[in-house]
This record gives structure tokens, C-alpha cells and sequence, in this order.
């Protein structure tokens, strides 16, 4: 009812006012400064059903298929779409989308709002957003009534906001406190608009769990699309210094504030609700389910166990978020797992794409590589793909790793393991199969010529996929064979340059502290920051088809094991 109510409120351009919100005589002037889209706080803190309702504004966009931030805000997904102007144009990277989204939601709703403005290092560091030790929160701004139009707030936070803002250490509270917060592992807790921060520079928003526990996100990228996935090990768990994994938006409340006859509260200050007054505040993400250890630097020893059963991290995460069984139709598991790698692969023909109609490819590669290839800025930040590239390759080193656990579960006759069938081989490779066969990614050669290419053409090239921008768009789909690449104009530097990097392209870690701005000459030979010699196996099909006639272990019974 409440979303329905507050569709409606959007579409004709007015605000829910609750029964004591109402005017009880004619509203004060504005400011003078007043716009028809300025910040306008109506409430002085967020409610329960406000943090649901912002949950089920991230569902609808998360579910609407939206594939940039400026149509996910412009489509049908966003309730409020009405109330803004067609010239608008929205914008995000990974880290900024969601403070975009609650500052928006914040906006529309008219409830308070504060964000952090700057953070500084624990410690010395070359790139604040990948600091060991992570940062601190040093300022912070609340937006007020009328200080702020909704769409200069959103353009403020893009300024402001960086993946620094979420590598705090969840128990910092000083010299001011963190807009997120570590939550409990539960289904109450880990919902649609929690957030999840990839140590290694990547930031997605939850939009739906799944009944099995499954966790579906969106996430933003510096060429302001959008894509979705699933959360595995792709976001990476790490010291608590650096702040990773689940987060929460931090209860805050407006105080000192004059509320007008209209319902707008006028001046006052944003209060932030200490650790120790959030029900739900855990670390058990980062130290288990255990007594906390003495020492932080022992974090990684803190097990997780479950109904008496000790897990896997991974495994609890998703147990805990299915209501505290943990099981899998691998059947279902390798369907989706292929559809969401063939996704991936979409979303990067278009970053590609990207790339290639801003003109990159025609500009001569510059003499080093950058500082690190993984966090950068300019067009190497925009254009450029290793990042995302490392994340595909690992979804596609899952897949294979999946494919194997399920086989020797299968085996082993593991009650986890949801399968009603005669046999898992055959079904998981017709499965795998019947996927890979819809999978189709065309991209424009340099003539204008189209290529097509399958899931498993992709598998296969992989690891030879360029993230370079200053490459020819055959080399960036690692184009196989003289005719497909017969278009392309790289020069010999080009060429030179990517046969250097294919350690690099080898690697499915993303090393952020590594120096990496290396010239051509230094990256043809091995070492530290280079990359590595071979890539992993990422082949979940041909592993398949090794164990082919894998059949359940037959237990002798007691009676005949005498």
C-alpha cells in the first residue's frame, strides 16, 4: 500500500503529507532562494517503513532492466520519474550510485538527509581509496531545507563520494562517524538497498534476495551503466581495517530544527546513531560467529558455524539469508550462472563500444602504463576494462569450480544438494549447454563488419580479451585467426604492447598497492606487478565432460559391512 501510495504521490507531482504534517494555517514564505526543486526536509528522521520503502524503490529499479543510471532514473522502475524533467541527465560511477539513490529517494521523500565529505587515510598511502589500513571520516555535510536544489545535491555527492568513503573500519566512529554501518548476517538485516563494498574498488547495492539465499545486485560503472550479477566471490573478504562487505545506511536524525506550519523543519543538524544503538550492528562478517579474537590481525582464524556445522563463509552468508538452511539445485545453479556470465559479456561489449565510438583506439598508446591499471582516472578510468575483465573471469572460474563441487557433492550423497534426477553430469552439461547456445555477442569490427560471437568462442578468448583502450576493437574480443583481425590498424607499437600485457590479462586478482606503470621494454619481462605466467582453468564444460558417468557412492549397510 505504501509504495502504491507513494507511486501515486510521485505522478502527480505533490507530497504524502502524513495527518500531522498538515498546514493548520497558510504556509510561511520560502526563501528566498527557494526553487521548485530544492531540498526540502519534511521529516526528521527515517522510519522503519521509510528504509522499506527506499528497499522497494531499489527492488523496482534493480527488477526494471534499466541499463544506464540516467534510464534506470528516467524508466519505469522509479516511482517518482514524473516529477523530473526529460532534460535531466542522471549520472554514476560504482561508488557514487548509491548515494545517488538514497540522496534522490532522501529528496523526493522529503526526508533528512547527511553525507560524509571528506575522509583521510589511516596511515600513508599512494591512492586514498585503496589505503591498508582504510580512513576516517573527517567532515561531514547534512543537507538542510532549501540549501540545496535535489539535482545539485545528486551532482555533489558524485564530487564527493569515492570507494575511500566506504573503506572505514567498522568499529571508527571519530572524528566523525561513518554514513554505514556493519549489519548482522540475516535475513532481516542483508535486504534490497544493503550495500556491499569490494575492497578492490567496486561498490553494488542489493535490490532482491532470492528465497534460496541467493543475493541479486546492481551496481554502476565510470561509463554510467548499469549491470547486475549475483554476490560470490568476486567481492573479496579482507582485514576489517578496510571495511568490506555488507553495510547499512546509518539511523539519522534531524534535531534543533524549526518545523513550520507546513510541515518543513527549517534549519537544526543531522545526528548520526552510534554502533551501539543500532539493534543490528555485527562484525561477524569479519571476525565469525566465535568469541571475537585479542588480536584484530587474527580476523581470517574466526570460523562460521551454523545449526552445530561449521561453513565456509560464503556458504553461511547465503544459509543465514535463506532462513538457516543451506541448499542448491545445481541444475538451476549452472542455468543461471551461464546466463549471468553471458550478461556480463553484454555489459562489456557495451563498455567496449563505449570505448570505441569516444575514439580511444585512434590515439597512440602512451609510453607507460598508469600508476596501477586497476584504479586510475581520465580515460584509462573510463575506457579501459581490467577491472571488470578480472571480475568476468573470476564468475567464469566459479562456474568451473561450481561445476566440480556439485559433481563431488552428487558423489557423496550431500543432503545439500537438491537433485531428483538419474544423472547430474548429463543434465548439468545439456543444462550448460542449452544456455551457452542463446549466448550471442556481436561487435563492430573496425570496416564496420559484424562479428558474432558464442559463450563458449568468449571462454575461449578470455584471456586474450585486451583491456587496453588504445587497442583496436579486434583486440579488445581477441579476435581469433588473420581474417578477423585483418581489419584491425594497430601498428607494431600496439601489437608489441599487447603481447606484453598478456601476463596481466592472466591474472584474476585486481592488485591495487602494485606499482604497475611500467614501460614496454619493463613489461616484457617477469615480475612484481606484472601479472602471471598462465590463467586458471576456467573451462567448467570440458571438466564436465571428464566425469562423465559420476554416480552417487552406494554406502554398504551396517549389517553387511559385518
Amino acid at each position: 500500500m505504501r509504495w502504491a501510495l507513494i507511486a501515486a504521490c510521485a505522478s502527480s507531482w505533490t507530497w504524502c503529507m502524513p495527518a500531522t504534517a498538515a498546514p493548520e494555517s497558510a504556509p510561511a514564505p520560502q526563501p528566498a532562494h527557494a526553487t521548485t526543486n530544492s531540498f526540502i526536509v519534511r521529516y526528521d528522521h527515517w522510519t522503519a517503513e521509510d528504509e522499506r520503502g527506499f528497499g522497494e524503490f531499489i527492488a523496482a529499479i534493480g527488477e526494471s532492466q534499466c541499463h544506464t543510471v540516467n534510464n534506470c532514473l528516467h524508466g519505469t522502475g522509479n516511482p517518482f520519474r514524473a516529477s523530473d524533467s526529460p532534460d535531466v541527465d542522471f549520472k554514476s560511477d560504482c561508488a557514487d550510485l548509491p548515494y545517488v539513490l538514497r540522496a534522490y529517494y532522501a529528496w523526493k521523500r522529503g526526508l533528512p538527509f547527511s553525507y560524509e565529505r571528506d575522509v583521510e587515510p589511516r596511515g600513508h598511502t599512494r591512492d586514498i581509496r585503496y589505503t591498508k589500513n582504510g580512513n576516517e571520516v573527517t567532515a561531514r555535510t547534512d543537507v538542510l531545507s532549501y540549501s540545496i536544489s535535489g539535482y545539485a545535491l545528486l551532482d555533489t555527492v558524485r564530487d564527493m563520494i569515492s570507494s575511500a568513503s566506504y573503506r572505514i573500519h567498522p568499529d571508527i566512529e571519530t572524528p566523525e562517524e561513518s554514513d554505514l554501518y556493519s549489519p548482522a548476517i540475516n535475513a532481516k538485516s542483508i535486504r534490497a538497498g544493503t550495500l556491499i563494498y569490494d575492497p578492490n574498488g567496486h561498490v553494488a547495492t542489493i535490490y532482491r534476495v532470492d528465497p534460496d539465499g541467493r543475493i541479486n545486485y546492481i551496481d554502476a560503472h565510470p561509463d554510467n551503466s548499469v549491470t547486475r550479477g549475483f554476490y560470490d566471490e568476486r567481492f573479496v573478504r579482507s582485514r576489517p581495517g578496510m571495511g568490506a562487505g555488507f553495510k547499512n545506511w546509518r539511523p539519522i536524525r534531524l534535531v534543533g530544527a524549526t518545523r513550520r506550519s507546513d510541515g518543513v523543519y527549517i534549519g537544526g543538524h543531522v545526528e548520526l546513531v552510534a554502533n551501539k544503538a543500532i539493534p543490528d550492528f555485527s562484525e561477524e562478517q569479519f571476525f565469525g560467529t566465535g568469541t571475537h579474537p585479542a588480536d584484530e590481525g587474527d580476523w581470517a582464524k574466526g570460523g562460521f558455524v551454523l545449526n552445530g556445522e561449521p561453513m565456509e563463509y560464503y556458504d553461511y552468508v547465503r544459509a543465514q539469508l535463506a532462513g538457516g538452511k543451506l541448499e542448491f539445485d545445481p541444475v538451476k545453479e549452472v542455468r543461471d550462472m551461464v546466463e549471468s556470465n553471458c550478461n556480463d559479456l553484454h555489459y562489456r561489449a557495451d563498455a567496449v563500444a563505449l570505448a570505441i565510438a569516444a575514439g580511444i583506439q585512434n590515439e597512440p598508446e602512451p609510453d607507460r602504463l598508469p600508476p596501477n591499471i586497476y584504479g586510475t582516472e581520465g580515460d584509462w578510468e573510463i575506457y579501459s576494462s581490467p577491472s571488470r575483465d578480472a571480475r568476468l573471469k573470476t564468475a567464469f572460474k566459479e562456474l568451473r569450480d561450481k561445476a566440480e563441487r556439485f559433481v563431488r557433492m552428487y558423489e557423496a550423497g550431500d543432503t545439500k544438494l537438491v537433485y531428483k534426477g538419474n544423472d547430474l553430469v548429463s543434465d548439468l552439461i545439456t543444462t550448460y549447454d542449452r544456455e551457452a547456445a542463446t549466448c550471442r555477442i556481436t561487435y563492430s569490427r573496425t570496416d564496420g563488419s559484424m562479428v558474432s560471437i558464442g559463450y563458449e568462442d568468449a571462454r575461449r578468448r578470455l584471456f586474450a580479451m585486451s583491456f587496453d583502450p588504445y587497442h583496436c576493437i579486434e583486440r579488445r574480443w581477441a579476435a581469433a585467426g588473420p581474417g578477423e583481425l585483418s581489419t584491425c590498424r594497430d601498428g607494431p607499437t600496439k601489437q608489441a604492447w599487447y603481447a606484453a600485457e598478456q601476463n596481466l590479462r592472466n591474472q584474476l586478482d585486481r592488485t591495487y598497492d602494485a606499482e604497475m606503470n611500467f614501460t614496454l621494454e619493463e613489461l616484457k619481462f617477469p615480475g612484481p606487478g606484472k601479472g602471471v605466467a598462465l590463467p586458471p582453468d576456467v573451462d567448467a564444460r570440458a571438466y564436465l565432460a571428464s566425469v562423465r558417468g559420476a554416480k552417487p557412492k552406494v554406502l554398504k549397510s551396517a549389517h553387511a559391512a559385518l
